[in-house]
């Protein structure tokens, strides 16, 4: 869908005058250069730009160029750009970790103490703004003969009801019957164990309580490995307590050692802009998905665990008031960054789309998902249900009509698998069902799809392999017109990109994307290649129609906040052209995985200085937060953003949850990735 220029355009460069002659030794260089000159020429036209838009990169500082994996609009303008370690081991092992606040509107930068290694954590809107960002890395994978030191799973157990034991990183334990040792990678917390009275005989009957950790041997060589099960010995313990608290472990292997997650959760502050420790999850996880629900709260939901292994459908809620998590009552397993979305009904709708880790065979039919009956509905019609891992999944504007759309994907970990395929959902219908949409730009892993003001929808990039190999970067974007269900040419985007990649609509109506890790930096695969750490940004075409843009102010000059159901008023000056409004959440993108943007449609009304809107009412629509309020009008034109906050809902649906204990689950499911 990108300019194919023809043979007579290839030999006159045209605006510059010279005629270029093809000689037959040099015709395919000179038709080359012709070409990109044309091309270079053509999309800086006005005339293309109305019609397509236009790209530009941004000239970000070396001091601030950083891997990022995670992007967030925040409700003072700024992006907050994520590394963490930025997939770089180096930067693991060094604890160098990189977070950068940029100021579009200014291009300003400025870097932020990172607390910890957030690469591939989960994130989302907090009702006061807030950006809760949770899990993250605590150990690099580790490649099956790379593995030094021989390692696993240990369950650690307590059999005192009085008492929870915190056993620090470096623990020992020794085998009773290898006498091997063994030193825990981190801290653990064992609760105190379960005690109840029985009613008839009045004697208490105690269970124990578990928690896993990770542990290696202390020194290298085959040697040091295990093949049973053996219980352990934790040093340090004496009398009782070591009677009490002890570990039992299967085979203590060189097997290939996965991706580790952490519990540690924070808040970022946009004012103070700082990150705030809270109280951490209940699990460790690494590639979680977090979606904000009606009440404000927050479900977790997958990730790897402190051992490598896909969190068994224990699920968590945190509440932004306590600022502690709790559990689910029930499990529900699902591979990990699934793309969980809040529908209008206030079920969870998981459209397929996931991005990394889990069997090929569990959780990876969409349905919807009522959190407190547990139930899931299978929503049918899904094409090509093997290669719905990496692809993009949006709520298509405006959310009322609740379409959802599934972009590209691929085949389950490094399959060579991809399409080319969309498909609708539509939730409203009386069986839900999905449809085939029109063909994608190419096949393509990694699509980044950005919502923008006008309902359309922008996607970008992609690649046709796993992380790009064999040169598979796809230079293409398109928008997609949900009242046509079609897909319109837009400007090729200047830099590639696949895994690790994504995009945001900005406040004044253009969008940015960043990052991409491409395994190979050529086609043979045979030179290994850098992090993008390019940022880009997408002038859409309606940027480029001149004349005025509709314009937005508050009567008080100041920020509102407003509940649902109520009424709000902007003075413009082009409240007659105004054709529609929109309420838009401000994204929160990686991997893939943008649950958070959504598009609302506002009612309005034009009064003698502007425009007065109504909010709607429910919050399954609307969840709580900050929100931008967008005019859009007769020409297709949005004015830049004013921001409006909405309050929880005091009336807001709650679920259950527990205390402390997880949900029964399953064995751990292995991490396939």
């Amino acid at each position: 869908m990108g300019y194919r220029p023809s043979r007579r355009t290839a030999r006159v460069l045209l605006g510059s005058g010279v005629v270029l002659v093809l000689a037959a030794t040099n015709a395919p260089a000179v038709y080359d250069f012709a070409s990109t000159q044309y091309h270079a020429y053509e999309i800086d036209q006005p005339e293309y730009k109305q019609e397509h838009g236009h790209w530009r990169t941004v000239d970000v500082p070396e001091q601030y160029r950083i891997n990022t994996i995670h992007a967030a609009l925040l409700h003072t303008g700024k992006v907050l750009l994520i590394a963490g370690s930025g997939n770089n081991a180096k930067m693991f092992d060094a604890k160098t970790f990189r977070t950068v606040l940029w100021d579009p509107v200014k291009n300003t930068f400025e870097n932020v103490s990172t607390p910890n290694d957030l690469f591939c954590a989960g994130h989302t809107q907090l009702p006061d703004g807030n950006l809760l960002v949770a899990g993250g890395t605590q150990r690099y994978e580790t490649l099956k003969g790379d593995v030094q030191k021989a390692g696993g799973l240990m369950i650690v157990y307590n059999e005192n009801p009085d008492e929870p034991k915190t056993l620090p990183k470096g623990t020992r334990f020794t085998g009773q019957e290898s006498d091997k040792t063994f030193a825990s990678q981190s801290s653990v917390l064992v609760p105190r164990a379960k005690k109840k009275i029985d009613p008839v005989t009045g004697k208490a009957k105690v269970t124990a309580s578990s928690a896993r950790v990770y542990v290696e041997a202390l020194e290298k060589g085959e040697e040091h490995q295990t093949g049973a099960q053996d219980q352990y010995d934790i040093s340090g313990l004496k009398g009782e307590e070591k009677q009490n608290i002890y570990g039992i472990a299967q085979k203590l292997s060189f097997d290939k050692k996965d991706f580790q997650g952490i519990k540690d959760t924070y808040e970022f502050d946009p004012v103070a802009e700082r990150y705030i420790k809270v109280d951490p999850m209940g699990e460790a996880r690494w590639y979680p998905t977090l979606t904000t629900l009606e009440d404000g709260k927050v479900l977790s939901v997958s990730g790897l665990d402190e051992i490598g292994q896909v969190v068994p459908g224990k699920n968590e809620i945190y509440d932004p008031k306590t600022k502690k998590w709790r559990y689910l009552p029930k499990s529900r397993f699902f591979p990990t960054y699934p793309a969980l979305f809040l529908a209008s009904d206030g079920r969870l709708f998981y459209t397929g789309s996931n991005a990394g880790y889990g069997p090929d065979d569990q959780g990876r039919e969409p349905g919807l998902w009522d959190l407190d009956s547990n139930e899931f509905t299978e929503v049918p019609g899904m094409s090509d249900p093997d290669v719905l891992e990496t692809s993009m999944s949006v709520l298509l504007p405006p959310a009322q009509r609740q379409k959802y759309l599934v972009l590209g994907g691929g085949g389950v970990g490094e399959s060579e698998k991809s399409t080319d395929r969309t498909r609708l959902a539509d939730l409203k219908a009386k069986s839900p069902r999905f449809t085939e949409g029109p063909s994608l730009y190419a096949k393509a892993r990694y699509p980044t799809s950005v919502i923008l003001p006008d309902d359309k929808v922008l996607t970008t990039n992609g690649s046709g392999d796993y992380r790009g190999k064999g040169a598979t970067n796809v230079l293409k974007a398109a928008l997609y017109d949900p009242e046509r269900n079609a897909f319109d040419e837009a400007a090729d985007p200047l830099v590639g990109r696949n895994y690790h990649s994504g995009g945001l609509l900005l406040p004044d109506g253009r969008v940015m994307t960043f990052g991409s890790d491409s395994l190979f930096a050529d086609k043979a695969n045979s030179k290994l290649s850098t992090f993008e750490q390019r940022i880009e940004i997408y002038t859409p075409p309606y940027l480029h129609k001149g004349g005025e843009r509709p314009e937005l102010r508050s009567p008080d000059g100041g920020r509102n906040s407003v509940k649902l159901g109520g009424s709000l008023s902007y003075r413009s000056k082009n409240a007659a052209s105004i054709k529609k409004m929109r309420l838009m959440r401000p994204g929160a993108f990686t991997h893939v995985t943008n649950v958070e943007q959504r598009s609302i449609a506002l009612d309005f009304t034009r009064t003698s200085d502007g425009v007065k809107v109504t909010l709607p009412k429910s919050p399954a629509l609307a969840p709580p937060g900050w929100y931008m309020v967008m005019a859009v009008d007769d020409r297709g034109v949005p004015s830049e953003a004013a921001w409006v906050h909405i309050p929880v809902d005091d009336s807001a649906p709650t679920h259950t949850t527990t205390a402390d204990d997880p949900p029964p689950a399953k064995a751990p499911a292995p991490a396939a990735d």
